[in-house]
C-alpha cells in the first residue's frame, strides 16, 4: 500500500522566495488528504503534480500562514465544476474561520462544503485508518496537531504451509487468513493460528502543527514512522520560540528521540533559515540523527517497517 507526504509549503509566517507556507499533502492508496492550506497552496499543488480531487482538509489552527490559501483552491475548484462535498476540520474556531473564506467575495461555490470542529483526543474513523487530533500548544492559537494511524493489519500468511497441509487455494485461505478455522474435505480441521503470523502494525505518521513540544503530542508520535515537526527556530532563538509558543530544532529531535520516531522531517522555518537549514539540520541531528530538513516539493515515502520473519514466513 502507498503512502508518502508532499511538502507544499515549509516557510514559516510568511512565502519567501525558496518557500511557500504551510501546507502538506498526504497521499494514501490514491486518497489525498491536505493538512493546512496557506497562501498558494494552490499553485504549489500544480507545480508538484497534486490533483485538486481532495475531500478532506485538516487545519491545525487559523493563522493566516495557515488558511489563507483555502479561499483561492476553493475558487478554483468551482471553476473546474466541482460537485462533490468538500470536508474542512479543525480546532474550535472553524466554523467561523472557514466560513469566511468559504463566503469570500460573494462566490457562490458549486459544491458543498461541511465543517467540522475537533477537540483534543478526537478520533475520526475511515475504512483502513483514523485520524486523531491532539491539542498543541501555540502561544495565541486553539491549535492541534494531527496523526493518520492506519489499522492493525492481518498477519502474514503461509502459502507454502497450506499447500502442503493440502488446503487449496481460494476461499479457504482468505477464512485462514481472517482467523478462522476451517474444515477439509476428509473432515479435519485447520486452525488458523497454524498458517498466520501476528497482527503487523500499520504506519504512523504524525503532523504537528505549530506548537511548543508537548507530552501530549510526544504520546501521539510514539514509534511513528514519520513526525513532521515544526522547527521554526535555532538555539540561539529559544527564547523567542517560547514567547511565541514555536519549537526550535533541537527541543523538535529531543521529541523525536523520546518519542521513538523512525523519521524527523523538520518544517515551518523563519526566513532567517530559506535559503539554508543547514544549522536547524545540524543542531537536531546532534539529538537525533534522523533528522531531515523538509523543502517545497519534498517527496518521501513511508514504507512498511522492515520485518524480521517469522516460523510462518
Amino acid at each position: 500500500m502507498s503512502l508518502s507526504l508532499r511538502f507544499l509549503g515549509t516557510s514559516a509566517a510568511r512565502p519567501t522566495v525558496e518557500r511557500g507556507v504551510s501546507s502538506i499533502a498526504l497521499v494514501r492508496e490514491g486518497e489525498t488528504i491536505l493538512f493546512d492550506c496557506g497562501e498558494g497552496t494552490q499553485r504549489q499543488m500544480m507545480r508538484y503534480g497534486v490533483g485538486f480531487s481532495i475531500d478532506e482538509i485538516f487545519f491545525t489552527h487559523f493563522h493566516t500562514d495557515h488558511l489563507l490559501g483555502l479561499v483561492g483552491l476553493t475558487r478554483t475548484m468551482s471553476l473546474q465544476g466541482r460537485n462533490e462535498t468538500l470536508r474542512l476540520y479543525g480546532p474550535v474556531g472553524a466554523q467561523k474561520a472557514l466560513r469566511a473564506c468559504i463566503v469570500f467575495g460573494g462566490e457562490r461555490l458549486t459544491f458543498p462544503v461541511e465543517i467540522a470542529e475537533l477537540e483534543n483526543g478526537h478520533v475520526l474513523d475511515r475504512k483502513d485508518y483514523e485520524i486523531h487530533a491532539v491539542s498543541a500548544d501555540h502561544r495565541g492559537a486553539t491549535a492541534l496537531g494531527y496523526a493518520m494511524i492506519e489499522k492493525t493489519r492481518l498477519g502474514r500468511f503461509n502459502p507454502v504451509l497450506a499447500r502442503e497441509l493440502g488446503i487449496p487455494e481460494g476461499p479457504l485461505w482468505g477464512l485462514l487468513h481472517r482467523g478462522q478455522t476451517v474444515t477439509l474435505a476428509d473432515g479435519s480441521q485447520v486452525a488458523a493460528s497454524a498458517l498466520v503470523g501476528e497482527a503487523r502494525a500499520g504506519r504512523r505518521v504524525v503532523i504537528s502543527g505549530d506548537t511548543r513540544p508537548t507530552t501530549a503530542l510526544q504520546a501521539l508520535a510514539e514509534r511513528a514512522d514519520v513526525l513532521v515537526h515544526e522547527a521554526t527556530f535555532g538555539d540561539d532563538e529559544a527564547e523567542r520560540a517560547v514567547e511565541t509558543g514555536h519549537s526550535t530544532a533541537r527541543e523538535a529531535a529531543t521529541l523525536a528521540r523520546t518519542a521513538g520516531v523512525r523519521r524527523l522531517l523538520l518544517t515551518h522555518f523563519s526566513a532567517r533559515y530559506s535559503r539554508d537549514p543547514g544549522e536547524l539540520v545540524t543542531q537536531g541531528q546532534s539529538v537525533f540523527p534522523a533528522t531531515v530538513a523538509a523543502r517545497d516539493g519534498l517527496e518521501i515515502d513511508v514504507p512498511f517497517e522492515v520485518e524480521q520473519p517469522s516460523a510462518l514466513g
